[in-house]
């Protein structure tokens, strides 16, 4: 089944407690779509880099089945560069650099050949980027998924609203919840957001786990304990791609795939944050991917005889 992904190919520099690096290849779609690369290999994806963008990154999509006929490369341009510290936690950071260079005035165009794709990943952009995508699809996807962030809240929100209206599956961690909602309560969050237009919604809780909405139904999946976590960075991303990967594999967006789903982009995140940047979700084997899979499930399979 092809699959569209839309997002930010780029780089980052981080810090974290356990090191630091220069500038590495990063973004939403880059995450998104090598993750999403380990369950289908029909992935299309449009962005924008600079010149000064490796020909071995994009290679390395090309490896991963990732076509990139909708990356733009813009002659004598830079590509969007963001840098980044982690708090000792983990679960904080501080932005120190955001250069939006060649995103600035990016138009998203999608190649005829995409525009009838099945599924489409919506990563983390300026919602009119997002809406401007939507408006070019000449035919609807089977399943449209979402990611978005707080800042986009804070900065865009009429946008991002009319985007929500047309998408399927809504991703957020609980925090964006929270402020998109005005619930502190997920449970209450969930509702009143699926009521602004998505069938599903994603909370991510980050080390805690994920949580599956939809209707009345609940799934949570739990997160891998881990012995080393190095960068937390693209992880969400990283979900969101072997989420989406998984269903168009499969070709089944029902609510019980999508908890299979869950648990293959929690997964994939698993992997991610175990070393810097891309590093670990290159060169995968589908029997690694496996084996993480079976860690998951163990965790929480258990019998209980009620009496």
């Amino acid at each position: 089944m092809s699959l569209l992904v839309i997002g930010t190919v780029a780089f980052d520099a981080i810090e974290t407690p356990f090191g630091k690096t220069d500038k590495i290849i990063g973004g939403a779609a880059t995450y998104i779509g090598l993750s999403a690369s380990y369950f289908t290999k029909n992935i299309n994806m449009v962005s924008v880099v600079g010149d000064d963008f490796p020909a071995d990154g994009i290679a390395n999509f090309h490896k991963h089945g990732i076509n990139t006929d909708g990356l733009q490369v813009k002659q004598g341009e830079k590509s969007f560069f963001w840098s980044g510290k982690y708090h000792n936690d983990m679960n904080t950071r501080d932005t120190l650099a955001t250069e939006l260079n060649v995103l600035a005035d990016f138009d998203p165009v999608v190649p005829a050949a995409y525009q009838d794709c099945e599924y489409l990943m919506l990563g983390n952009l300026m919602p009119k980027l997002q809406m401007r995508v939507l408006d070019q699809m000449t035919t609807r996807p089977k399943l449209i998924v979402m990611d978005t962030m707080n800042f986009w809240m804070e900065t865009a929100w009429d946008d991002m609203m009319k985007v929500i209206a047309r998408v399927d599956v809504l991703s957020v961690n609980d925090e964006e919840a929270r402020q998109l909602s005005g619930e502190y309560s997920l449970v209450k969050a969930a509702q009143k957001i699926m009521a602004m237009g998505p069938k599903f919604l994603i909370i991510k809780k980050g080390e805690h786990g994920a949580l599956l909405f939809h209707k009345d139904q609940i799934f949570f999946a739990p997160a891998l304990p881990l012995e080393d976590v190095f960068d937390p960075t693209g992880a969400g991303d990283t979900f969101a791609g072997g989420f989406i990967g998984h269903i168009a594999a499969t070709n089944d967006a029902s609510f019980e795939n999508m908890k299979r789903a869950i648990i293959y982009g929690s997964a994939m995140a698993s992997y991610c944050v175990e070393k810097f940047g891309t590093e670990r979700i290159i060169g995968l084997t589908a029997e690694e991917v496996e084996d993480r899979v079976k860690q998951f499930v163990d965790l929480v399979q258990f019998d209980m005889t009620l009496v």
